[in-house]
């Protein structure tokens, strides 16, 4: 498997990615070939100011022999991550989601390594603090705390301890006060 960063060709692919991910959360009825919220969230993404490609990375896997140089001419995308401009305060920061992998390859580290991929270059690129709404349990492990323990307010206070944030080495005392995710996020609740 390869992480990298997100090619428009890809693009198609990260779609059948995240729908089939999160294709549970279809509402029951709905018409056939209905997006959950979280591939049309997607979309709504890639066409805001806050979209990022630097933190839009695949997991890729190699067709075939097992070739480590396959996946970068070919292979199959079973996984994406991204984060977005987000704001605390006025104050840079990053919004992460959505990240999904495709059901037939969950539970095998890929989502995993996005985490650490999408965290490391977030870290390279000297971001303060990611922000995510998700498991505690389940994103602990990469540093993530409850917001509230680091002084950042969620934008929706009923999210409690689901709303996580994982402090960077150029965290500032700025980095406190209501987070604001992506303008896109803002749909959601519409």
């Amino acid at each position: 498997m390869l992480i990298r960063r997100e090619t428009a060709a890809d693009e198609a692919a990260v779609h059948s990615v995240i729908a089939s991910a999160f294709a549970a959360n279809v509402p029951a009825g709905a018409p056939d070939g209905t997006d959950p919220i979280e591939a049309t969230l997607l979309g709504w993404l890639r066409r805001d100011a806050g979209w990022l490609p630097e933190y839009s990375l695949v997991a890729v896997e190699a067709i075939g022999s097992g070739d480590p140089a396959a996946p970068a001419a070919g292979g199959t995308v079973v996984g994406h991550v991204v984060c977005t401009r987000g704001h605390v305060g006025t104050a840079a920061a990053l919004g992460l989601g959505p990240i999904g992998v495709v059901p037939g390859s969950q539970g095998r580290g890929i989502g995993s390594a996005l985490m650490h991929a999408v965290l490391g270059a977030a870290e390279s690129r000297s971001e303060a603090l990611v922000a995510l709404l998700g498991a505690p349990g389940y994103y602990q492990r990469f540093g993530f705390r409850p917001a509230a323990e680091l002084g950042v307010a969620a934008p929706d206070p009923a999210w409690g301890e689901y709303f996580q944030v994982r402090p960077l080495s150029a965290r500032a005392p700025a980095h406190r006060g209501a987070f604001r995710y992506a303008a896109p996020f803002d749909r959601l609740a519409a």
